[in-house]
């Protein structure tokens, strides 16, 4: 058997590669990366592709591996190459975010030293570090020092995190689901949707509450359905307002539905994943007025922040109600339990096994401050108010709704012919082209197109770039 040990010690240990063999992979991954990074505003933001990164297949995972400079190949031809590129500030569909340099340190850093964050016991500065920037996303939004909250993959787990403890703040039991009522708007983001469904909710009575000229929650309506459904014998417990719609980036009257929601005595959820971080900068914090009356609030760092993808989190008013949701004893882990003098991750959200993803914010923020994270969110609002002024001076062109934060509608009406075949020809024709990516929507059963405005790459030469290429397609198209 020792002998056998001995063996395996021999092939294991090419998992331990020594300082000359590090120091060689990194250089390799150092230089393509920094080559990525000095090509950044040269790269398309969208290449089509005929294989979408099929040919990754025909090098499939063998017993023996192979060099670096192979591997970094593979990368770029079939990864790094196709489809759409998210780091680019050329990047104006969806949501675009982030992939700042400062936080790429922070997860070579965690990943390196493999610091476990989900229990306290276990890693306690890792644990105050994440509590530590968790309240000081609190303070953005106006919630109090009692409350608590996760960093998380994204809006999607942040979501289902609230909607889970408002269900069990209101005690709520599997027969009462189909008497429980739910109120949101149609343009809330998918995510909650499915968070409903996973929480358990899917028999609950969903009301879609109509909106105003700007698709935003009419409170009017809200209020009214309450009250009668309350008359009716139901049980609502639960309002869902969005800070910055995907569609539209529209921004629900918070101030207003926080009132309902107290007198009505209903938990308020807000999916901030997109807009909450605006509230950094002035402009944003006037808009994003009554964020702090809610009882839950989402915000993605991977959004508003910058970060790389997978960096979301939630925010709960009470910090019991996280605890009475998610706490879990296993006799296994009674020895952190005992020396723990703060939560626990893991005690307030559905992961025990938890990345490091603390490190990725906190060392960007030490590093350079809040200061260029406030001016950036800011040129995004006004680069997309500069974008919804110029697009209406190109003939054929009609807007959405002045944008709430930093996404705005629009669709060209041609002379002839059919609009939303045109907008549709159109939006291929600039993703195609590939120097900027747009994406679309379906408003109203109208082909809208949408600008989205996030990335930190994206400054005032990126908007007229687009501006550009939407006259030339639309020139092109209409011949």
């Amino acid at each position: 058997m020792l002998q056998r040990i001995k063996q395996l010690e021999k092939i294991a240990l090419q998992l331990e590669p020594p300082a000359k063999q590090r120091e060689s992979l990194i250089e390799s991954v150092i230089s393509y990366t920094e080559d990525f990074l000095n090509r950044i505003y040269e790269i398309p933001a969208f290449i089509p592709s005929i294989d979408n990164g099929k040919g990754l297949l025909d090098s499939p995972i063998t017993e023996k591996g192979i060099d670096i400079n192979s591997v970094i190949k593979l990368i770029e031809q079939h990864v790094d190459k196709p489809g759409l590129n998210p780091a680019s500030g050329g990047h104006l569909g969806y949501i675009p975010g982030g992939g700042i340099y400062f936080s790429a340190l922070g997860d070579y850093l965690a990943a390196i030293m493999n610091r476990y964050a989900g229990i306290f016991f276990a890693g306690p500065g890792a644990v105050r570090m994440e509590h530590m920037l968790l309240d000081w996303m609190a303070e953005i939004v106006g919630y109090p020092k009692s409350s608590g909250g996760n960093l998380t993959s994204g809006g999607s787990i942040a979501n289902l995190i609230g909607i889970v403890a408002a269900r069990d703040a209101h005690g709520l039991k599997a027969k009462d689901y189909d008497k429980s009522v739910i109120y949101m708007t149609s343009q809330v983001h998918h995510s909650v949707n499915k968070s409903i469904r996973i929480a358990g909710l899917k028999e609950c009575v969903i009301r879609f509450v109509p909106m105003d000229d700007r698709y935003r929650m009419s409170t009017d309506q809200l209020e009214k359905t309450i009250i009668s459904d309350k008359k009716s014998g139901l049980n609502p417990f639960l309002i869902i307002a969005s800070a910055g719609t995907t569609d539209t980036g529209a921004i629900d009257p918070m101030n207003t539905i926080g009132d309902i929601a107290k007198q009505h005595r209903l938990w308020f959820h807000v999916d901030g994943a997109y807009g909450a971080f605006f509230a950094l900068c002035d402009e944003g914090k006037k808009i994003l007025n009554g964020m702090d009356k809610s009882d839950s609030i989402v915000m993605d760092p991977h959004k508003g922040l910058f970060l790389p993808y997978g960096s979301g989190a939630v925010l709960v008013k009470d910090k019991q109600s996280l605890f009475n949701a998610f706490w879990y004893q296993a006799n296994y882990m009674q020895d952190a339990h005992k020396n723990s003098d703060e939560l626990s991750p893991a005690d307030i959200s559905p992961e025990l096994t938890k990345h490091f993803r603390g490190l990725r914010l906190w060392l960007p923020l030490k590093l350079v401050g809040v200061a260029p994270f406030r001016a950036a969110l800011e040129e995004k609002l006004l680069l997309a108010r500069y974008f919804y002024e110029e697009i209406q001076k190109i003939n054929g062109f009609e807007v959405g709704p002045f944008p709430d934060l930093s996404v705005v509608t629009y669709r060209y009406i041609p002379k002839k012919g059919d609009a939303n075949d045109f907008n549709e020809r159109l939006t291929k024709e600039v993703q195609n082209d590939g120097r900027v990516f747009i994406s679309s929507t379906m408003l109203d059963g109208k082909f809208t197109l949408r600008l989205a405005v996030l990335s930190f790459r994206t400054h005032l030469r990126t908007i007229d770039l687009l501006l550009e290429i939407i006259r030339e397609k639309v020139k092109l198209l209409s011949s």
